[in-house]
């Protein structure tokens, strides 16, 4: 038996240019010079649906007005879709501002009905949507039982139950049955099950058979078709603002809608990301400003929505804005297969590598990337060369693959090399120096200015701890360095 979720967005004409994330106020969507739809705070000020635009700047002179933008709500529709597939690959339109969402693949992967239907309602929720959900176990069932404006049971799983329950729907739910409602409501027919009793063949004459099509789907007497929503091959996704952002802790809020569909895309397309951008759009014009690049580079390709969402907070926290924001893209540029889940039956203990590079990318998008450091070995002898380090989030400049030192080296290696005292013709610090092993002979460096002409020894001082020195070769006199420290 198959299941459907149905997700109806009523107030999708208004959200789509006033999300829910934004300060709440009044306002209205004018369609033919007729309020279509209304904020909660319009309606408290006496504005009704169907009112004309002069008797809303009669009573309610403070509510703004908005012309219907059909574009919008269909980007804002595609992009809810996009941020759905995470939950199911069957996600297909219903109608101008719903969506059927084939789950009976999904129900054990998400902790059963209930649980997936908390995940879908939180997701669109987040994304700045009011909605209402229907769950039935055919698609136009599920679409009917989310239109329904009035309070009541709105899922329905058992074929029988379904039945009873759609037959008390109002009849005009159905979107072949509002052109003809005036004979519907002539004759008094209120109900599906008003609507079932009537005669086919008088409905076909006097209606249309695309009635009699929708209302055999709704009861799972007809085959249903479904145009399913594709996730497009590249990822470049754009968002204009409602409102002129200032500050970047702000555009967190709207670029959560595009890291949501980000995700979707991603457990669509089986990839993980490990390079994205944030653009973030200004003022156009005479006094243009380019765009402001935000780059992620993450050390482990990632697609879960909590990790790229903190680390998306962590460097807008860190961003200073040239200039207000109007507009916002985010593009996918670094992309890689998904990995298998790990088959292992017990956790690793210490966690995952997985778990390492997340730590490591939150750490450098708090404190910097020049601040998580990790080391970098160079092909070069001279120990201070050989030695160094780069940021830990840069992937793909891994170290190359060196010999081991031909003798021991120490834990510590100083910045730069410390002058050492002589005493008595042995080197000095802290105590006389005693020469344990040694000499290590390095000569390189010929080709630049930092020629190295030295001999490096293992020596102890009166504490028992152990010195990486080394004596110039090249010095006019004899001179001692300390170098490192071993543990």
């Amino acid at each position: 038996m198959r299941l459907w979720i149905a997700v109806l967005l009523p107030l999708l004409p208004l959200e789509s240019l006033r999300p829910r994330w934004l300060d709440p106020g009044a306002h209205a969507v004018i369609e033919h010079n007729e309020v279509l739809t209304l904020s909660a705070e319009a309606a408290l000020l006496g504005v009704k649906p169907r009112m004309r635009r002069a008797g809303v700047a009669a009573i309610a002179p403070d509510t703004r007005l908005h012309e219907r933008d059909r574009q919008a709500e269909r980007d804002a529709l595609q992009g809810v879709a996009l941020c759905l597939l995470q939950y199911t690959p069957e996600v297909a339109l219903a109608g101008e501002a719903g969506l059927v969402l084939d789950v009976s693949a999904s129900l054990a992967a998400f902790g059963g009905r209930l649980a997936l239907c908390r995940r879908v309602r939180g997701s669109v929720l987040e994304m700045g949507y009011s909605l209402r959900l229907g769950m039935a176990t055919s698609a136009q069932a599920a679409s009917l039982f989310a239109l329904n404006p009035l309070s009541g049971p709105r899922r329905s799983l058992r074929p029988e139950s379904m039945r009873r329950r759609l037959d008390a729907l109002p009849a005009l739910l159905l979107p072949a049955a509002w052109p003809h409602r005036d004979w519907l409501d002539g004759i008094g027919c209120r109900t599906l099950a008003d609507l079932r009793r009537l005669p086919r063949a008088g409905i076909k004459r006097r209606a249309d058979v695309l009635l009699l099509d929708q209302l055999d789907r709704a009861y799972g007497e007809a085959p249903e078709l479904h145009d399913w929503v594709q996730a497009p091959p590249q990822f470049d996704v754009r968002l204009e603002l409602p409102e002129r952002i200032e500050h970047a802790e702000a555009v967190l809020f709207a670029a959560r809608r595009l890291l949501m569909q980000l995700i979707g895309w991603l457990v669509a397309r089986h990839l993980a990301v490990s390079r994205l951008t944030l653009w973030m759009e200004h003022e156009r014009g005479r006094q243009a400003v380019a765009p402001t690049a935000l780059d992620i580079t993450l050390a482990e390709p990632a697609w879960r929505e909590d990790h790229l969402l903190r680390l998306l907070k962590e460097r807008l926290g860190r961003l200073e804005l040239r200039a207000p924001v109007i507009a916002l893209r985010l593009e996918a540029q670094r992309l890689e297969a998904l990995a298998p889940p790990s088959a292992s039956l017990f956790p690793e203990p210490g966690g995952t590598v997985a778990d390492y590079h997340r730590l490591l990318e939150l750490l450098s998008a708090r404190l910097g990337m020049d601040n998580v450091l990790t080391p970098a070995l160079h092909a070069d002898h001279r120990p201070e060369i050989r030695n160094r380090w780069m940021p830990a989030g840069l992937r793909g400049k891994r170290s190359p693959a060196l010999p081991p030192p031909i003798a021991e080296r120490p834990f510590w290696l100083l910045e730069t090399p410390l002058p050492l005292l002589l005493r008595d013709g042995r080197p000095f610090y802290g105590s006389p120096l005693q020469l344990l092993a040694g000499p290590e002979r390095i000569e390189t460096g010929w080709w630049d200015a930092d020629c190295a002409l030295r001999d490096y020894y293992i020596a102890r001082g009166a504490d028992h701890a152990c010195y990486w020195i080394f004596r110039e070769r090249a010095a006019s006199e004899e001179r001692w360095f300390l170098h490192g420290l071993f543990a």
